[in-house]
């Protein structure tokens, strides 16, 4: 079991001990349910509460909450980017495995690294290549002339369809699919004509893929992934999608056909973004909010509706309904009182 002082978990995080710096830390946990062995975090004011009663080891806070904690404290400006760093200190190591499970089914036209691992119930076509260190879990399918690269991780039943080329340093959730056909047809008199979906996918590196969500290949040109973007569970990236460097998007969101998104953009859970459209870099988007049209500039956008008592979006529902008739009557007013104003200025 992996155990550090609290002293070097500063030191990791450029932090400053109030406490003792030799207490010995062996894991992480919730404020409520902390250990006197484990350590902690605060990020959240709302939370202060839990902060006064808990039972950790030491607690990782900003400087404004050292006067409400009990325990030791390791005081940082960014009290949950150094939780983060902490943590991974004590992610289990998996047992290191290389080679290619007998249960697996790996095509001979297949380049699979030395120290690569393929587990149970694989199946990789030809013309398939899998970099070093890369652990391919139970259940995969690699389909041909696909790549992937060195040090990724398939946790497992995840589908990548052919052609696609997915960087170094991936972790990809169970259930993923990649390269499948985007939704592209064609009405020929009442009738759907399938679109062949020629293109491929395209996944940078350190980029992290949550479970079931998809990433459909690209109808011409390759569907694009670019480094560092996570993506969380359940979202629908459709073809010809550009998704620029370290993006970030929650969960039942989703991009339609031939949108570009930039750089460091946000997108919340369940928001839409129509397809064809350009989305500049440093945009965030709230949660359930739906984009039907270009953003150029930076900033942060909404159109969702936040929950309320039934009662009162009832009553505002019926205002809603009657918008048309209240804006006539406004316009028929402010008519009235303009021809007044005429009259008296006359």
């Amino acid at each position: 079991m992996a155990a550090y002082t609290l002293g070097e978990l500063a030191r990791l995080v450029d932090g400053r001990v109030v406490g003792d710096d030799s207490i010995r830390i062996e894991g992480v946990a919730t404020l409520a349910n902390a250990s006197p062995r484990q350590i902690s975090f605060l990020a959240n004011p709302r939370y202060q509460q839990q902060l006064q009663q808990t039972r950790a080891a030491a607690v990782i806070l900003n400087e404004s909450e050292l006067p409400h904690c009990p325990v030791n404290a390791l005081v940082t400006a960014k009290p949950y980017i150094s939780y983060a760093r902490i943590a991974a200190l004590f992610v289990p190591v998996p047992t290191q495995q290389c080679g290619i499970h007998p249960a697996a089914c790996v095509s001979a036209d297949a380049t699979i690294h030395e120290t690569a691992w393929i587990g149970p119930n694989c199946s990789i076509e030809a013309g398939v290549a899998v970099g070093a260190n890369t652990r391919i879990g139970p259940g995969c399918f690699i389909g041909e002339n696909s790549t992937v690269g060195a040090d990724c991780l398939l946790v497992g039943n995840i589908s990548i369809c052919h052609g696609v080329h997915i960087g170094c340093r991936n972790t990809i959730h169970p259930g993923v699919v990649i390269g499948s056909d985007g939704f592209g047809f064609a009405n020929e008199r009442g009738q759907w004509l399938k679109v062949p979906q020629l293109g491929g996918v395209v996944i940078g590196n350190d980029i992290e893929i949550g479970a079931n969500t998809t990433i459909d290949r690209g109808a011409l040109d390759d569907t694009i992934i670019e480094d560092g973007v996570k993506l969380d569970n359940q979202i629908q990236i459709a073809h010809n999608v550009y998704i620029g460097e370290h993006t970030a998007m929650a969960g039942c969101s989703g991009i339609s056909g031939s949108t570009r998104v930039g750089r460091r953009c946000a997108i919340a859970g369940g928001a839409g973004i129509a397809g064809h459209l350009e989305i500049t870099d440093d945009v965030t988007i709230t949660a359930m909010s739906l984009v039907i049209k270009s953003i150029s500039e930076p900033g942060v956008y909404s159109s969702g509706i936040p929950v309320e008592q039934n009662r009162l979006w009832n009553r505002r529902l019926v205002y809603l309904r009657r918008l048309d008739e209240m804006a006539n009557r406004l316009k028929s007013i402010e008519q009235k009182l303009g021809t007044i104003i005429s009259k008296q200025e006359d």
